[in-house]
């Protein structure tokens, strides 16, 4: 199966020379035959090349650790949809629309991901005037017809402080039987600006990509530099960097889980896990100064040591937020009321989740054991594996479920890396990228799984770099697990999958 796939790992290149076009019907059937056999989509891009469209998917194996890259020139202004087959590609073929101006012949649901009209100048998928400002969330929406029926709209603004998503409901009186979602209110065009680089700014506009995953995205990134340039880190970064890693995805967990509460009206858990994220957030600081961890890593390592007393000190804040936050999820879990809203409130079914490709512990919650630091090992990882965790129902109980058995095993990692943290060199020193290559990094952010894939010319520098944040993945998800359900359901299956728009809106 895999004799058109250019085979690599995790944190590796391949030159671009040695990608040989394919024939789009070899090209589009590949995907079918290995997404049909478990593969993922973990990447698909459009490339501009002149007046043609070079088109890379990055698959993920589902047992052996590979990745497989491949491409193929689209000369037209269209190309195949399998969309209606394989679903996981739908925003993907979407996005290269838009980005490159390609009409996906046969897609289901064609129409903007961000934008009204394409980021192509000259080229427009969806045949509007090439003067048209790129406007967000001015595009048509499903509608579902019938007496009684009605539509109820929601943002992009909303209350409190939280990101613009407008949020589109098709009901028969409180169920709720399609949600559209439309977002690109963030877009920044961080990928363009990423493109020419490195620049000395570029790793803070990569922990930027989604300021709450500054760890996961900026550790994607050195992985990239360090892949061109053919430089392995010390040990004691790499188990400095798995520490910040799992810190973070014990922030954001102890946070999801407290807003979750809170969105019940369980007040004890929301207001202890309020507290105790912040505790996490200063113990991100204690390693860097940030308590996003920005700052704290670099190309080749970490900019930050931790000697015995910082060590000890961090030891004994984990056995603190341990204790802590047991006894703030217990409450949680010990309380009927707070179970019933719980149980069965917005499932997503496996065969559901695996068509969509969800990642994460959206997925995890719906049975699919997917996580980068076991199937596709990094950095720390490769030698101190952390137990994965799954869940079975897809419900927010199952999502809620997953992030507190991962906090524990985080707590469990850290606190064994702090205490037998290798000593040596914290930084290795960065040699010249490479040029003609094609680089790939995965880090399992905790949100699920962060892809960072980047193209080098001839002289070391990006010529495309693309980013596919867990988010991307996981939106669909959230659409899905609405079906059927209350609309009054939404907050509490919203902050469930807790996704970025920022990470989306790239």
């Amino acid at each position: 199966m895999n004799d058109t796939l250019r085979l690599l790992g995790n944190g590796q290149t391949v030159a671009l020379a040695d990608l040989t076009p394919l024939p789009h019907d070899h090209f589009l059937e590949t995907i079918s035959n290995h997404t049909a056999h478990g593969w993922r989509v973990s990447s698909y891009c459009g490339v501009p090349d002149g007046e043609a469209t070079v088109l890379y998917c990055l698959l993920a194996s589902p047992m052996d650790g590979l990745l497989g890259v491949m491409r193929t020139v689209c000369s037209g202004n269209s190309f195949p949809s399998l969309a209606a087959h394989c679903p996981q590609l739908q925003l993907f073929e979407r996005e290269i629309a838009e980005q490159c101006g390609i009409v996906f012949e046969g897609h289901p649901w064609f129409k903007p991901v961000r934008f009204v009209r394409s980021c192509c100048p000259g080229r427009d998928a969806w045949g509007r005037p090439a003067d048209q400002p790129l406007q967000v969330g001015v595009m048509d929406y499903y509608r579902v017809e019938g007496e009684e029926v009605h539509e109820v709209a929601v943002g992009p603004v909303h209350a409190g402080v939280i990101e613009p998503g407008h949020f589109r409901f098709q009901c028969y009186g409180e169920q709720v039987f399609h949600l559209e979602i439309s977002l690109g209110y963030q877009h920044r065009g961080i990928e363009q600006l990423l493109r020419g680089g490195p620049f000395p700014r570029t790793l803070r506009q990569v922990e930027a990509l989604a300021g709450d995953t500054s760890i996961g995205h900026g550790q994607a990134y050195c992985m990239v530099l360090e892949a061109l340039s053919r430089t392995r880190p010390p040990a004691a970064a790499e188990a400095l960097r798995g520490i910040a890693l799992e810190l973070e995805r014990l922030a954001n967990h102890t946070g999801d889980m407290g807003a979750i509460a809170g969105d019940v009206g369980y007040l004890p858990t929301a207001s202890f896990c309020g507290r105790i994220r912040g505790d996490f957030l200063n113990m991100s600081a204690l390693l860097c100064g940030s308590r996003f961890g920005r700052g704290l890593l670099t190309p080749g390592g970490v900019l930050f040591d931790l000697d015995q007393r910082l060590r000890d000190d961090l030891y004994q804040r984990l056995e603190i937020g341990r204790r802590e936050l047991t006894s703030a999820i217990e409450l949680l879990w010990g309380t009927p009321s707070v179970m019933s809203r719980l149980e069965g409130t917005g499932p997503v079914a496996p065969d559901a989740a695996r068509e969509l490709g969800l990642v994460g512990p959206a997925a995890r919650a719906c049975g699919l054991k997917r996580d980068v630091r076991s199937d596709y090992p990094f950095g720390i990882y490769r030698m101190a594996q952390v137990p994965i965790v799954t869940a079975f129902h897809g419900d927010v109980c199952s999502r809620t479920l997953v992030r507190w058995q991962e906090a524990q095993k985080s707590l469990d990692f850290c606190q064994e890396q702090v205490s037998h943290l290798p000593s040596g060199r914290y930084v290795a020193e960065m040699k010249p990228l490479q040029g003609g290559q094609l680089a790939v990094a995965l880090t399992e952010g905790w949100r699920g799984e962060i892809c960072h894939l980047a193209m080098t010319d001839e002289q070391g520098r990006f010529g495309y770099y693309k980013v596919t944040d867990p988010s991307f993945h996981n939106w669909s998800g959230l659409a899905l697990a609405l079906r059927g359900e209350q609309i009054s359901d939404f907050p509490l299956c919203n902050k469930s999958f807790n996704l970025s728009y920022c990470g989306f809106d790239l």
